[in-house]
């Protein structure tokens, strides 16, 4: 019987040691944070800090995996797939659904964003301001902006006569800006590019400048056209359930870095630019054209219709336009 009994015992304490890591664990908030480029990149670095930041100010209480390159979401579906619940986290750029996020693609307008840090406060501020019914099956967490776009290619651009007719990779509302130069924008994933470089599909792409380096661009674009145009705009949303289910400490802690995050994004990305410009001239003897007041005047003069257009669209959806865009304008300026 004492057999019986210690035998018992034994089986209880091997129990007990296996249980119990488990329930120290139960205790742990754990959330997926899908993201669709590849992981060196400025979205997914981000990504990566403000994972630590919050299992850091959390004290352990959350554990954030991360899934970059498309690993658990792509481009296009991360949103919907948010909101569904595939993902408890994700990154998506608006740029990318132009119709269906209006208020924060007023970012991409030519109103002469100087860089990433400035426009990812821009559009922070914007977003609390307006708080935009497009994001109310979600939680936002954060937003940033890429920095301003320039023309990477195969050929040297020096004039508007230059760029009329170049095939060049680009999204969302820089489609009119291409356009309006006289320039055809051709429609493709980032990471599809380089291939299409190699085989003459597109002859380069319209595009901030870290994806010389990152991307490996500066192989087959030896010419940078500094035009200093549009910024893209990117959210950082949650599923609303997930979000609701936090303890409320998580959620300050979330909330109390959300501009702060904005704010240290933007500032890695004007950094990892100048990085970038710099390996490209050194490394691989990219030449970067600037232009003088005259020759940017001459580039800025077509554009100016493509923000009174969108403000009509803006108005024609029910959104003020010219509210919106007098806002951007003062955002910037402040």
């Amino acid at each position: 019987m004492s057999q019986f009994f210690g035998s018992i015992l034994t089986v209880f304490f091997i129990m007990l040691t296996i249980v119990m890591p488990g329930s120290a664990e139960a205790g742990t908030t754990k959330l997926n944070y899908a993201n669709f480029p590849p992981a060196p990149t400025f979205p997914c670095v981000q990504m990566e800090r403000w994972k630590v930041e919050v299992e850091k100010r959390t004290q352990g209480a959350v554990k954030i995996n991360t899934f970059p390159g498309g690993t658990l979401l792509g481009a296009k579906g991360m949103m919907d797939g948010v909101i569904a619940g595939q993902a408890d986290i994700g990154c998506i750029c608006m740029a990318y659904q132009p119709g269906r996020f209006v208020i924060t693609n007023g970012v991409s307008l030519p109103l002469g964003i100087p860089n990433s840090k400035t426009g990812s406060l821009v559009l922070f501020d914007l977003f609390q301001k307006y708080k935009p019914a497009a994001f109310d099956k979600v939680k936002v967490l954060t937003l940033f902006t890429t920095a301003p776009t320039n023309i990477m290619s195969k050929k040297p651009v020096r004039t508007l006569e230059d760029i009329k007719g170049m095939d060049l990779r680009a999204s969302g509302g820089a489609a009119e800006i291409l356009k309006n130069w006289g320039a055809n924008q051709i429609g493709m994933p980032m990471s599809a590019t380089p291939e299409a470089l190699q085989k003459g599909v597109v002859q380069g792409l319209f595009s901030s400048l870290e994806v010389m380096k990152d991307l490996k661009f500066a192989d087959d674009c030896k010419y940078v056209t500094m035009t200093n145009t549009v910024v893209y705009p990117f959210a950082v949303i949650m599923n609303k359930s997930k979000w609701k289910a936090l303890p409320q400490d998580v959620k300050k802690i979330m909330d109390d870095l959300g501009r702060e995050q904005a704010e240290w994004t933007g500032t890695y990305m004007d950094g990892h630019v100048d990085n970038a410009v710099a390996w490209s001239k050194e490394t691989h003897k990219v030449e970067f054209i600037t232009f003088d007041e005259k020759t940017a005047q001459s580039w800025n003069a077509p554009l100016s219709p493509i923000t009174e257009k969108w403000i009509t669209k803006a108005d024609d959806k029910g959104f003020p336009g010219k509210a919106i865009v007098d806002d951007i304008s003062e955002l910037i300026a402040r």
